[in-house]
């Protein structure tokens, strides 16, 4: 087994290796605001959740080198507070692909991609109506781990309210993952459909 001492490679190379190991990551597809009202929406596959009570979800957006080292989302978290994970389905993987592009801060993705802005209820961005699970969130917390080029600020917002369409819910709560549907991320343009799993029980207490 070949050991790997990051502090004497490339950034590059130790991003190619944390996305290639660190498999399959689920996507947060998230909307937010700028200050004048702007649209925004970005994919960021540094996601999961991290409380459940309160329910606290967190995702991690990248530091970038050149003059706009901060992403538009990130920007946007900080002066507005607020923002909504949209989960990425199948069915619009390719509309959401094509708001990962670096585009200028003006720019709508809803316009971009063609996906349809939905009212939030509790917050102001909009819930993307294409998507069957929605979490409008406030902002909790941001931690900037790093402000070095491929360094990250990891965001943590509260979610005030789920929004889960019916097909997809089977006794109330919990998901029908057939209908969900959800893709993740692998390493470099390869992504993951979740349609093969299987079950585990977990073991019981000894006592």
């Amino acid at each position: 087994m070949r050991a790997i001492d990051p502090a004497q490679h490339p950034v590059p190379d130790i991003y190619k290796l944390m996305i290639g190991v660190i498999v399959p990551r689920p996507i947060a597809f998230v909307s937010t605001l700028d200050a004048a009202g702007t649209r925004n929406l970005a994919p960021f596959s540094y996601f999961t959740a991290c409380s459940t009570n309160p329910p606290v979800v967190c995702f991690c957006t990248a530091i970038r080198s050149g003059p706009l080292s901060q992403k538009d989302t990130l920007r946007n978290v900080m002066a507005t507070g607020e923002f909504v994970v949209n989960i990425v389905s199948e069915e619009f993987a390719a509309q959401m692909n094509l708001c990962s592009a670096e585009v200028p801060p003006d720019v709508d993705e809803f316009a971009l991609s063609g996906l349809t802005p939905l009212p939030s209820e509790l917050v102001k961005p909009p819930r993307v109506a294409e998507s069957k699970a929605q979490m409008e969130c406030r902002l909790r917390q941001i931690v900037h781990v790093s402000d070095k080029p491929g360094g990250g600020s990891l965001v943590l917002g509260e979610v005030v309210r789920f929004h889960v369409l019916e097909s997809v819910l089977l006794d109330g709560f919990r998901i029908d993952q057939d209908k969900l549907n959800a893709i993740g991320r692998m390493g470099g343009p390869t992504y993951v459909r979740t349609h093969d799993r299987f079950d585990m029980p977990r073991p019981k207490n000894s006592q």
